[in-house]
């Protein structure tokens, strides 16, 4: 016992001496693995005690091996954080279909688990355009007239795929975590498994298939993967004290080691050879990945004979390093497209700093502004990524300024509707008086004051848009139900009707006649229509009968005035115009007619831009030329058409 003991101290000083040996060393070296490590405290103490005992010889390889695993597996970490920080994804200048692509093809191409971080981040990008195309959406609406309180935002198609794809995502993580932590306790069950098997083979008696069963069990260890990180250092702890007085047991340990060694050597050479090759692959990403597989293998094959440890290290962190330069390179490059769009958004923030200070007083003019500011938006999605450390203020200073526009645009309309909500107070007394005045029987007194309410109905502002056309409809109501009673009660009125048919058709004689003479002019016709109007109701038999006639003899004074018809569509469209300002609600009907009249302009400038391009496409030939001269005349007509469009316009405008 005495003897054991000295020989067990003076081997724990060498291995003391040997691991302070190492330290040194490894703190002057820059590239030494946790294998190497182990070999050189292994080199260390053979030169110290030229006939180390088995036991001690053996308890600092087993310790080195799993060393070795615990630090390879701590550095290769490291390394995965570094190049995920590297490969930073610049998202704020993303579409919402981009950033839905990006999603689909990370949870398509890339590891669930590790997605966690970069989907949350996808998903406030997202986020923050949603809320940007909802506020966007209000604005308009308002800018229509709507009301806050009745807007509704929905959903687009995009926006439902990419939440439907975002929470497939995280029921997948979800899935895959539980899936993960069933798969640990089924690991730590093996593994205890396995530790009571080689806790049989360390305490039962040794047999010549001892060295086999051990060398299966560590095989099954490696193989079965992570278990609960609670247990995974007792785990370790325990099968390394098993591996130690198993080696401790085998004098022939050595021997074995180097056999397996040689064939390390053999498994790290092929790698060698597979990292130098991946210089050659053109795909950046797809060699990083399979750089990453090797280096994988390359931490789990072992250790490899102590003289070849040092060069075959450097040659594999050649290979690597050839990689990882291009990785550089590749990055440092990006640096300059980053600055070059850094610069083209400041560019945009300086031509956006202009409209903070914007005010106008009619809708129209911040519409034009606001179609401006939307232009300037989209040149700003088109921008690519900018630098990672100035993209936060970039994004704050543009956003900032769009910002200011739209909430003075939000004050104007909000001023809007306190005017349209005080028009609303005062179309509810204009219709309360119709509707008193509705059941009166003072016909011709009653009728002159629901005249007098029915002309300040005109002048009437804007009222907001969800009552316009109730409010509307009630005060017809009220008006029509007087009118309706003096009609069918009322057979003075009845004679009335009557006196107005014969007016009217001495009327119609007398544009005839007027349009047998030769001076004919517009003020003339205008004064007829005029007069015509002013007549006043006819019975309602001969309402269209009238109607009718007096388009006839109307277009018969104007196809004499004028021949060529070149100023009769112009003429007719005012008249058409005077009518519906007769209406209550005709600036409802003026702006649907106005855009109306730009979408037909829009519509046959578009084909022009079709046929023009289609042009280009000709052969020069007998029957190209035939073509073209078909589709010259289309375009000709088209043209032709927009002009008298936008006279139509022009005319609009004047009322």
């Amino acid at each position: 016992m005495t003897e054991r003991s000295n020989e067990m101290s003076e081997q724990d000083k060498v291995t003391q001496a040997s691991n302070e040996e190492v330290k040194g060393n490894n703190s002057n070296e820059e590239n030494v693995t946790p294998s190497e490590v182990s070999e050189v405290a292994e080199e260390a103490s053979s030169e110290e005690v030229q006939t180390p005992t088995p036991i001690a010889e053996a308890t600092e390889e087993v310790q080195a091996e799993l060393a070795e695993s615990e630090d390879a597996s701590n550095s290769d970490e490291s390394e995965s954080q570094e190049e995920e920080e590297e490969e930073h994804i610049e998202l704020s200048g993303l579409s919402k279909s981009q950033l839905t692509h990006l999603l689909k093809e990370k949870i398509a191409h890339g590891s669930i688990l590790k997605l966690d971080k970069l989907a949350h981040e996808i998903k406030a990008a997202f986020d923050e355009l949603v809320s940007k195309d909802k506020e966007e959406a209000l604005n308009k609406f308002l800018a229509e007239g709507g009301v806050e309180d009745d807007f509704e935002y929905r959903l687009h198609d995009e926006e439902r795929d990419f939440n439907k794809t975002f929470n497939d995502f995280r029921y997948q993580i979800n899935l895959q975590r539980k899936e993960a932590e069933r798969l640990k306790e089924k690991n730590l069950v093996a593994k205890n498994e396995l530790l009571d098997q080689l806790r049989e083979l360390v305490d039962g008696e040794e047999t010549t298939l001892s060295m086999n069963a051990v060398k299966s069990i560590q095989e099954k260890w490696k193989s079965i993967g992570p278990v609960p990180a609670s247990q995974n250092r007792n785990l370790w702890a325990s099968f390394n004290a098993l591996m130690d007085r198993f080696y401790d047991n085998r004098s022939i340990y050595f021997e074995l080691k180097e056999l397996d060694r040689k064939k390390n050597l053999e498994s790290k050479i092929e790698l060698c050879e597979k990292a130098e090759s991946l210089k050659e692959v053109k795909d950046l990403k797809e060699a990083i990945k399979h750089l990453n597989d090797l280096h994988e293998e390359f931490k789990h094959i072992g250790p490899v004979p102590r003289d070849e440890q040092e060069n075959l290290w450097q040659r594999f962190k050649a290979a690597s390093d050839a990689v990882y330069d291009r990785r550089k390179a590749f990055y440092d490059s990006q640096k300059e497209v980053f600055k070059q769009n850094a610069d083209a958004k400041q560019a945009l923030i300086d031509k956006l700093s202009s409209f903070g200070g914007f005010k106008a007083d009619r809708i129209k003019e911040w519409n034009t502004k606001t179609k401006e500011i939307l232009d300037i938006q989209k040149e700003w999605e088109k921008i690519g990524p900018v630098p990672k450390e100035s993209g936060k203020d970039i994004n704050k200073a543009f956003w900032a300024a769009f910002k200011e526009f739209f909430h003075n645009k939000n004050l104007f309309f909000k001023e809007l509707d306190e005017i349209r909500a005080s028009n609303l107070k005062k179309a509810e007394e204009l219709i309360a008086q119709a509707e008193e005045l509705m059941n009166n029987t003072d016909w011709q007194s009653t009728a002159n004051q629901l005249v007098k309410l029915q002309q300040e109905w005109k002048k009437l502002g804007p009222t907001p848009e969800k009552h316009r056309d109730a409010l509307y409809k009630k005060f017809k109501t009220a008006c029509d139900t007087f009118f309706d009673n003096r009609r069918n009660s009322n057979k003075q009125a009845n004679s009335e009707y009557e006196t107005n048919l014969g007016l009217k058709l001495d009327l119609m004689k007398r544009i005839k006649d007027a349009t047998a003479g030769e001076s004919l002019s517009e003020e003339e016709l205008s004064g007829f229509v005029a007069e015509f109007n002013e007549i006043g109701f006819v019975p309602r038999k001969n309402v269209k009968e009238i109607q009718n006639q007096f388009k006839t003899v109307v277009d018969a004074y104007l196809e004499k005035m004028n021949p060529s018809g070149s100023d009769r569509d112009d003429f007719m469209f005012r008249l058409n115009l005077n009518k519906i300002q007769s209406d209550p609600n005709a600036i409802k009907t003026l702006n649907k007619k106005e855009h109306g009249i730009r979408k037909q302009i829009a519509d046959l400038e578009n084909s022009i831009t079709l046929w023009k391009n289609n042009l280009e496409f000709f052969a020069a030939s007998k029957t190209a030329d035939k073509l073209r001269d078909q589709f010259d005349v289309k375009i000709q007509k088209a043209e032709e058409e927009i002009d008298k469009l936008k006279k139509k316009l022009t005319i609009l405008r004047e009322f």
